[in-house]
């Protein structure tokens, strides 16, 4: 066989010598990886050696420099207690009280109001700052002392939703001509003051102050003003903005009697510097720290461009240096839009704890347990037979903490009785009648019947056991005989139905306005109207729809109100029965005219020294328990639940550590491993 080497030969055996290189330079190639590795492990255990060496050297460092720490930590606590000494010897203080901002504002039953069990130390009420001896706090760390304090937590995280209710339809977000509580609900988290209260110690901490100083004679405050803080927009605040803010209410035509009459003890306010402003008070008030260091301050840019008009109709126009702004903008919200805040990029102190604040609007109770139950609201206002029922329901307390409390700031409810329609005096205007009328109110009943036991009678207009009360002055009891025989004085007679009739034989009968949104409320309103009967007097209940409501207050067009006023650590009385406040739509709306009180309260407001005021607050509480212009119906404790996913609520001297009616940072948090909602 001849044997030939061909050209598919040569192709083949070439394929095979190529084949054969690159197997050899692959093994070449892995055997230099595999030095290399080699040589990085070994690279490597030296570097890992050499990092113990120094981690056992910064450890070492860390722990010496974490012992001069806490050694700086120390003298500066000491520091501080040595300044607190000084201060509480007199040498400057910021804890004379007040009401919220606006005074107090309205709240409809069913908000949630009480009062609170506590005596105040005279010490804390009536101290002023000397000139040039201004307190220059901290203002970072006592400002946000709490947030600094929660930010360390283990668990602590930003995130999240916080779904809380109004329960009722907002009208205006608006902080300058807003006329009830639950919009201050809402632009509380938007707007700052100069100062707030803080709520676990009562003294008044810096906010968009960072120093403030008050004169000798109490008429002339100063603050010094934080820079580098940015409304909502970037715009940077200036003393121009808190002037304006205190200048455009004071704008007749700007429609907040209410605002309007609490800054009426201010003269004027002026720019010292772009970051220091004066105000000046026409006379000294006992509670002018809180006026001028609680009003919101808004930004003069923003407000300045709109119409008088605008203002006051524009329900959007909502802007401040606060952590949260409303998520449309701040002038395109409406009424019936759902009403959601989002964090503030601009803010300048620590973020806001939740990603959004959203407020629902329901109305009805048996909802708004059921939107709880559903987890579609964190926080739920309740009444006593709801709140006992769902203590025994184990499957809401496992996910849910309960609080009931007291506090200062949530006021009382009572009945306002109009004495005066369309220029013509009511019956309500013989303060005999008045008189009859609460006696012939169970309000001892009330509170034992239909509130459980959360609640007590009241005499008069100011927070439970606060000085204010004149302890001589002893509540009404229900006593349908005695009330009658009032009446059958002041001439009614009683007809063969067992009617009370006036002169003209038109039956004793009048019609109380109320919320239609609380069943509650419907439940005091027939035990009112069976407790009257007995009298031969008859109740007509007038449930009402709150923007009703409101206007029947503007125009006094009603009989007979029933409705709840926030309250305070020490009450300015002064708004609600003052003679003055009658006109301009002002919050004397049952027209209500005592000169002698009229003295006595302007004298009360100008009397810096605790001890002489509350002797005066004590002769106008005996003038009010005479006259009866209000049936002081009774403060209650605030029922809640709060998801237990929402951390670090606890109780405070305020009530809870977080109060809805002060611009003041937000506490509350939820741990990451607990959050439901994401951006």
């Amino acid at each position: 066989m001849e044997n030939k080497f061909g050209v598919k030969d040569f192709i083949f055996l070439s394929l095979l010598i190529l084949l054969g290189i690159f197997v050899w330079l692959g093994l070449a190639s892995q055997d230099r990886h595999l030095k290399t590795l080699y040589s990085v492990q070994q690279t490597t255990e030296e570097q890992s050696k050499m990092t113990g060496s120094l981690d056992r050297k910064l450890a070492e460092n860390s722990e010496k420099l974490l012992q001069k720490i806490q050694e700086g930590n120390e003298q500066q606590r000491k520091l501080l207690e040595s300044i607190d000494k000084r201060l509480a010897s007199g040498v400057t203080t910021n804890t004379t009280p007040g009401v919220i901002n606006q005074n107090t504002g309205l709240i409809l039953p069913g908000a949630g109001g009480s009062s609170r069990s506590q005596t105040h130390s005279p010490q804390t009420l009536t101290k002023v700052i000397p000139e040039n001896t201004a307190k220059e706090n901290s203002a970072d760390a006592r400002t946000f002392a709490e947030m600094l304090e929660i930010e360390k937590k283990a668990d602590f995280s930003r995130g999240d939703w916080l779904i809380d209710n109004i329960p009722s339809k907002v009208k205006t977000l608006s902080p300058i001509v807003y006329d009830d509580i639950y919009a201050n609900w809402v632009h509380s988290r938007i707007v700052e003051g100069l100062l707030y209260r803080d709520p676990n110690t009562m003294e008044f901490v810096p906010q968009l102050a960072k120093s403030w100083s008050v004169s000798p004679d109490g008429l002339t405050i100063t603050f010094n003003l934080r820079e580098g803080v940015r409304f909502s927009d970037g715009e940077p605040l200036t003393a121009d903005d808190v002037v304006y803010s205190f200048e455009l209410p004071m704008n007749p035509k700007i429609d907040c009697p209410r605002l309007r009459s609490s800054l009426d003890k201010i003269d004027s306010v002026s720019k010292k510097s772009d970051f220091e402003v004066v105000i000046k008070l026409k006379e000294a008030y006992f509670e002018s720290l809180d006026l001028c260091g609680t009003t919101s301050i808004i930004p003069k840019h923003f407000f300045s461009k709109y119409s008088v008009n605008d203002v006051n109709t524009k329900p959007g126009l909502v802007m401040g240096t606060g952590p949260y702004r409303v998520s449309v903008g701040p002038e395109r919200w409406t009424p019936g839009q759902q009403i959601e805040l989002v964090r503030n990029q601009n803010y300048w102190g620590p973020a806001g704890t939740f990603d959004k604040v959203i407020f629902r609007e329901i109305e009805e109770e048996t909802a708004q347990e059921t939107m709880f139950k559903n987890r579609e609201l964190d926080v739920y206002v309740t009444q006593p037979v709801q709140y006992n029922r769902l203590l025994k329901d184990t499957k809401l307390t496992e996910r849910a903490n309960n609080f009931a409390f007291e506090s200062p700031m949530n006021g009382y409810f009572y009945i306002a009785w109009n004495q005066s329609r369309n220029g013509t005096p009511t019956r309500f205007a013989d303060k005999r009648v008045r008189k009859a009328m609460t006696m012939l109110c169970d309000r001892q009943g009330i509170c034992d019947e239909i509130f459980l036991g959360y609640a007590r009678p009241i005499s008069g207009p100011f927070s439970s056991g606060s000085p204010q009360e004149n302890p001589n002055i002893k509540s009404l009891d229900f006593d349908p005989e005695a009330a009658k025989k009032i009446l059958l004085e002041c001439g009614y007679k009683e007809n063969s139905k067992g009617q009370l009739v006036d002169s003209g034989g038109k039956p004793f009968s009048f019609r109380l306005s109320y919320s239609s949104s609380n069943a509650t409320f419907d439940r005091v309103v027939k035990y009112m109207k069976d407790s009257y009967a007995q009298a031969g007097v008859e109740l007509i209940p007038d449930p009402t729809d709150w923007p009703i409501m409101q206007e029947k207050l503007r125009t006094r067009d009603y009989d007979v109100i029933s409705l709840g006023w926030g309250g305070s650590v020490e009450s300015d009385w002064y708004q609600m029965f003052d003679s003055s406040q009658i006109k301009d739509r002002a919050d004397n709306f049952m027209n209500y005219n005592n000169p002698q009180l009229d003295k006595i309260l302007r004298e009360a407001r100008m009397t810096v020294d605790e001890k002489a005021r509350m002797a005066l607050w004590h002769k106008a509480h005996a003038i009010l328990h005479e006259d009866q212009p209000y049936t002081f119906l009774l403060s209650r404790q605030s029922l809640r639940f709060i998801d237990k996913r929402i951390q670090n609520v606890h109780k405070s001297k305020l009530g809870l550590n977080y109060i809805y009616l002060y611009n003041m940072p937000m506490p509350w948090y939820v741990p990451k491993t607990m959050q439901v909602y994401t951006r």
